[in-house]
């Protein structure tokens, strides 16, 4: 294949806003941050529930009104579970699987509203979790609203401010983030990998993760094994005697780097929600492995002896308002014992109250063994893993709170932004990250958080202050035929990835059943894993009235006919996958595929995602050549790397080659794939 030019894309290091900081400084600039794209978040579901009907939200896909509440007792963790059922089954809904969600009588701004984590979801209920009970009201017909997790900012707020107390290693570590220091390096002579299928780049990586002292990144383009190396990484640390928090930003990143460690018999703690994490993984829970604690099941039959005195105690007149009248808790003990009333208050009540009061103090000290009990057991647990593996938030849990570790090791940190990043990082002597910032970085909602750095990630920034120096690249992908891996090679890496020989010549043969006989046989040939076909302005893009987004339907035609013809010639639904850059025309592509199976979403919901067959509708055309967030080059980067064999590209070449590296990947496939021109 002849070599392609090579492109630099706007989003690349030499774009981050700020290199270095003082202490000070640093501070200021990601509260302000943080605090605005809270602001915002908050504001997006506020200003929806107070501007909207409950009726309009649910058509949103936020709500879900006229629910009735079933109690299921307590589980995961002695939390309390409720299943919210409707007659008529489930409406159309965003709420899914460890969404926090808000439940009222049609107020859900109220602050007296109850809010769980959903934990399952069927097409006619949501079971949610409580971590107290909730009141009885939510047993009546309620409205259950979609909501914001505060907690992610404010844990992000602690860690930006506790970085000028920190002290020692941590502050050491913390200052090279900070600006430009020198960067410590121990020499490892002889390193056993305890995978012994890695690579030379994934071995290079890991022996410079181990001879650093303080930082180092994982540049790993798509489809070679980040994760594997991040494994590897902790894995030696282990070994070494080290201990390791390992941690991504989201809960499925998080869950992949669980099962690897897991599958290498490493006994993994996964700290979080239960709600949140794969079913598969919920033994390895903490939550999970405290209820075999024999120390937490003490502090469990505690907790029930309380509750159990807190029911008696309901039969008494407790202390307050127009019964207590001024009187302390002594003086009211003391007129118990002599049985005499006061103030107007009867003896009775003086005695029912000094019961009260007695049963209180048992309640107390019970519930204060409890908390003790309860924290000896979390640390017996995480004293005897290997790995704590948690998300970057709930590295800023309470259960965490005060703990130390040797490294910390952040994988996909390109999609988390450097305030999230902070949360574990102070946690620890040292930090290896993995990312590609050749991707897509975190989704910022706020426009001036955004334009003012927010997205620029702390390993951009990094690279941006040490330059190549601070990073290894990983060099061997293990994803895609050769020839779908070439384009993003050239534009994006300089060239340096090759394709594994597992996958370099790998094609649909291997899995098509039938040939392709059909109107799209040409598109479907096993034989050409690249192809183009290009509308040429015949099918015009439209926005919905209402709308910012986009929608093609010639397009959403062609794919749904393609769709067909390779399910026909035996594709699985399962190793289909259809991307679009936008929303609507996800929405558009989705009321026309009737096969639950095939998963269709959009350019940022697939990053990190892989199928067999890609079709990517790229949906822009217009007179004006106008291509909207098409430009942010990375957006094309993660379309065009998520099939293993065969990627089919629909899209108007007319609009598109306005800018010109989709010219010059248009006329990449011309010369080296296989271009269609789209006839009416």
């Amino acid at each position: 294949m002849e070599k392609q030019p090579t492109i630099v894309e706007p989003g690349d290091i030499e774009t981050v806003k700020f290199k270095e900081f003082s202490e000070d400084r640093y501070v200021e600039h990601f509260t302000r941050l943080v605090q605005l794209e809270r602001k915002e978040e908050m504001k997006l579901h506020e200003n929806e529930m107070k501007y909207l009907s409950g009726y309009e939200r649910q058509k949103k896909g936020r709500a879900i009104l006229d629910s009735r509440a079933r109690d299921k007792g307590t589980g995961l963790g002695n939390k309390h579970v409720v299943k919210f059922v409707r007659k008529d089954g489930m409406p159309e809904t965003e709420i899914s699987v460890g969404d926090l969600i808000r439940v009222s009588k049609n107020q859900p701004l109220s602050d007296d509203n109850p809010s769980g984590t959903v934990i399952e979801k069927t097409g006619y209920s949501l079971t949610t979790v409580f971590d107290e009970k909730p009141p009885d009201w939510i047993f009546d017909k309620v409205r259950v609203d979609l909501y914001v997790n505060d907690i992610t900012y404010q844990r992000m707020l602690d860690a930006i401010n506790s970085v000028p107390g920190l002290k020692g290693k941590k502050r050491r570590l913390v200052s090279k983030l900070l600006s430009k220091n020198d960067l410590e390096r121990s020499d490892v002579e002889d390193v056993y990998f305890m995978n012994q299928v890695l690579n030379e780049s994934q071995k290079k990586a890991v022996k410079n993760a181990l001879e650093s002292d303080d930082i180092h990144l994982i540049h790993g383009p798509p489809g070679t094994g980040k994760t594997i190396t991040c494994v590897e990484v902790i894995e030696q640390a282990v070994e070494d005697g080290r201990s390791v928090l390992a941690c991504a930003d989201s809960n499925t990143a998080v869950d992949n780097l669980v099962e690897h460690l897991i599958n290498k018999g490493r006994n993994v703690v996964r700290v979080g929600h239960p709600a949140r994490v794969t079913p598969l993984l919920r033994d390895h829970t903490l939550d999970y492995l405290l209820e075999d604690n024999s120390t937490f099941q003490k502090a469990d039959e505690l907790r029930q002896q309380a509750l159990e005195l807190k029911d008696e105690q309901e039969s008494y007149t407790y202390p307050s308002g127009r019964w207590r009248r001024g009187l302390s808790d002594e003086a009211i003990k003391s007129l118990a014992k002599k049985g005499k009333g006061s103030r107007g208050v009867p003896s009775d009540k003086i005695k029912e109250m000094a019961k009260s009061l007695e049963l209180q103090d048992k309640i107390d000290k019970l519930f204060k063994k409890v908390d003790l009990l309860e924290d000896k057991a979390v640390d017996e647990i995480l004293r005897d893993c290997d790995v704590v593996c948690t998300t970057n938030s709930s590295a800023g849990s309470e259960i965490l709170e005060g703990r130390k570790f040797d490294l910390c090791v952040i994988d996909e940190a390109t999609q988390a932004t450097e305030p999230s990043c902070l949360i574990p990082l102070i946690k620890s002597k040292k930090i290896i990250m993995a990312g590609d910032h050749k991707q897509l970085p975190p989704t910022i909602k706020n426009l001036q958080a955004k334009e003012e750095g927010l997205t620029d990630t702390l390993f951009e920034r990094l690279i941006a202050m040490y330059g190549s120096k601070i990073k290894t690249l990983l060099q061997v992908q293990y994803r895609m035929n050769e020839k779908i891996m070439h384009f993003s090679d050239d534009a994006f890496y300089d060239g340096q990835i090759k394709a594994h020989g597992s996958v370099k010549d790998h094609t649909l043969d291997d899995i098509l059943e039938n040939r392709p006989r059909g109107k799209f046989s040409d598109v479907i040939d096993s034989e050409e894993p690249l192809v183009f076909m290009d509308t040429l302005g015949n099918m015009e893009e439209r926005s919905r009235e209402g709308s910012n987004s986009k929608e093609n339907t010639g397009e959403s035609l062609l794919v749904t006919e393609i769709t067909k013809e390779l399910l026909e010639c035996g594709i699985s639904e399962v190793d289909i996958g259809v991307i679009t850059p936008y929303d609507d025309q996800k929405d558009n592509i989705n009321s026309k595929i009737d096969h639950e199976n095939i998963e269709i979403d959009t350019v940022d919901g697939f990053q990190g995602r892989e199928k067999e067959v890609i079709i990517l509708s790229l949906t822009r055309s217009n007179n004006s050549g106008n291509i909207g967030f098409l430009k942010d080059l990375r957006r094309l980067n993660v379309s065009i790397t998520r099939a293993k064999r065969k990627l089919i590209i629909i899209g108007d070449s007319i609009t598109l080659s306005e800018h010109p590296v989709y010219d010059s990947l248009f006329n990449f496939i011309r010369d080296e794939g296989r271009y269609i021109k789209v006839k009416l």
